[in-house]
């Protein structure tokens, strides 16, 4: 069955595709289609901070996809979240606003040959739609800039960023030992340098999670233009042939309510799907490597050996402590009468454990002295588990998380058959060069220096994961893939680039190499990854591709 015609459709309502259909859709002249895979976002544990404990391995909200077993990680296999539901990962995420550092951006222009990637010309797109809590005034000499903070974020927009709404002495501590070991403080992670120890920001407002769904759907709600489907899982894309011999995407077949449409785009398709969503849905249509098409029986649209390569990922190595006499949630949330006064506290003020990100306290630092830029970020939590959506451990401990903002190593996304509906393989080579398995070594140092700091004494941490008996580089490495875990930010499977590299799958403007009419904008058009966590880039780029889109229009 055919449908009737949009100027564009958007695949996933996700970081990206939320905000992409408010941008396309402000133009009462241009008709969108929203396409999200999954349901409304309407369960109640996606609005409650500490709710992603509930929407992590749920399939009303995860895809609940795994990894293949990882040679990195001693055979393991992780558990892999990607939101599902419209909001996407914003959903489930750890709400941590962060853009990265000014050099991944310069980084991405070189490698793109396109400046609009710098970091001068990508912060008034993170800005743009961004409402923030600081409003702080007076010139920095330092920097120079007009007002401390107030031209670096920006106010009005829609995507809301705050303080964290409670406090842990235990944390407090931590920081005070970072600075003993040589970690400046920070107050604000966001200026292109974001070395030093401090509180992320996060995306709430007044104690709730707030979304992209929430952010950029809701202003746009009436608007007859915009047309939103749930439950709407796209099996494959639509090409016609162009007079120059060229594939055009004209459009997807769509399974939605117990049956297969096809709705078309006068204008284009705008894949949003994420980075594994994106590359899936590309290979599905026959875009990517010929081989692998032809290997699952996929009529060859597009030879494009790079769509789903060079997958990036912020492998997370969980350090856990035991402390004595601190307060943590492990202790907190031990007892029903605690569960209970936890509860009322958010109950009643919007705050407390409840209104908490995953990590409350992070730092950037260097893994080696010597390097020019923080190689290291740590998520500092106040509880210790085996993973997340596993129970808390029966006592008091603190989990230090440390990770490699700039690996190496790189995996990759296949599809494994021609239906949508398998989830296809998952392979991130975590730990694959001797470069990631040395600066694992060398945080796993580190985080052991910090904690031997005095301001850590009168908790008299104890190493219980690794352990202190690990001590020699191999061995660090080693349990550093014991311990490990995925830190939810995969990019750079349809990454950007020159027209010189072979790998390449959209230009600098993120049009899809050798095919008109489609784009992918999401975080797998990421050449490299940034240095910190992946939700604000993702919409930084669909700002900034949602302004090319109509101006090419």
């Amino acid at each position: 069955m055919t449908r009737d015609c949009f100027d564009h459709i958007v695949v996933g309502a996700g970081s990206a595709g939320c905000l992409l259909a408010n941008r396309l859709s402000r133009d009462p002249g241009r008709r969108v289609l929203l396409l999200e895979a999954g349901k409304r976002d309407n369960h109640p544990w996606i609005h409650i901070p500490a709710g992603y404990l509930y929407c992590i391995g749920n399939p009303r909200t995860d895809w609940l996809y795994q990894t293949a077993p990882e040679a990195g990680l001693n055979g393991r296999s992780l558990r892999y979240p990607r939101g599902k539901g419209l909001g996407g990962c914003s959903s489930i995420n750890g709400m941590i606003y962060m853009r990265g550092q000014a050099r991944d951006y310069d980084n991405w222009a070189r490698l793109t040959g396109d400046d609009d990637w710098s970091w001068d010309k990508a912060l008034p797109d993170f800005m743009a739609h961004e409402d923030h809590y600081r409003r702080d005034g007076g010139a920095d000499p330092a920097t120079g800039h007009n007002g401390r903070f107030s031209d670096l974020h920006g106010h009005g927009g829609e995507w809301r960023v705050e303080k964290q709404r409670l406090r842990w002495d235990v944390l407090e501590d931590f920081a005070t030992a970072a600075t003993q070991a040589g970690i400046p403080r920070s107050d604000d992670f966001n200026t292109g340098d974001n070395g030093g120890v401090g509180y992320f920001d996060v995306n709430q407002k007044n104690g709730w999670r707030w979304n992209a769904a929430k952010a950029f759907l809701r202003p746009a709600k009436g608007r007859a233009n915009l047309v939103i489907w749930t439950e709407a899982q796209v099996e494959r894309l639509v090409f016609e042939t162009g007079a120059d011999g060229r594939p055009r995407c004209s459009g997807a077949v769509v399974r939605r309510g117990g049956e297969t449409v096809t709705v078309q785009a006068s204008r284009e398709v705008i894949l949003s799907a994420g980075a594994i969503g994106s590359p899936q849905i590309l290979q599905l249509s026959g875009i990517g490597p010929a081989a692998q098409s032809k290997a699952h029986g996929i009529e060859v649209r597009q030879d494009l050996p790079g769509v789903g390569e060079n997958l990036q990922d912020h492998l997370q190595i969980r350090a856990v402590y035991k402390v004595k006499g601190a307060k943590t949630l492990n202790t907190l949330a031990g007892s029903l009468f605690g569960k209970a006064r936890i509860g009322l506290e958010y109950a009643l003020r919007r705050s407390g454990p409840m209104s908490m990100s995953p990590s409350q306290l992070g730092a950037f630092t260097r893994s080696e002295p010597e390097r020019a830029h923080p190689n290291l970020e740590y998520h500092v939590q106040p509880l210790s588990l085996d993973a997340f959506g596993e129970p808390l451990h029966g006592f008091p401990a603190i989990t230090a998380s440390v990770c490699n903002l700039n690996p190496t190593s790189r995996g990759a996304v296949r599809i494994r058959s021609a239906r949508c509906e398998d989830a296809p393989l998952i392979a991130p080579n975590y730990l694959a060069t001797e470069e990631d398995r040395r600066v694992a070594a060398a945080s796993l140092r580190q985080v052991r220096e910090i904690l031997s700091q005095p301001a850590m004494a009168k908790y008299a941490p104890e190493e219980w994961k690794p352990g202190p008996q690990y001590q020699t580089d191999a061995e660090l490495a080693r349990l550093a893939g014991d311990i490990a875990n995925t830190i939810f930010h995969p990019v750079g499977t349809a990454k950007m680039g020159r027209a010189d590299d072979p790998m390449a799958v959209v230009d600098s403007r993120l049009r899809v190499r050798g095919v008109d009419a489609l784009r992918v904008v999401d975080a797998s058009v990421m050449p490299e990854i940034t240095s910190g966590n992946t939700s604000a880039p993702t919409m930084m780029i669909a700002e900034k591709a949602a302004r090319w889109i109509l101006e090419d229009a």
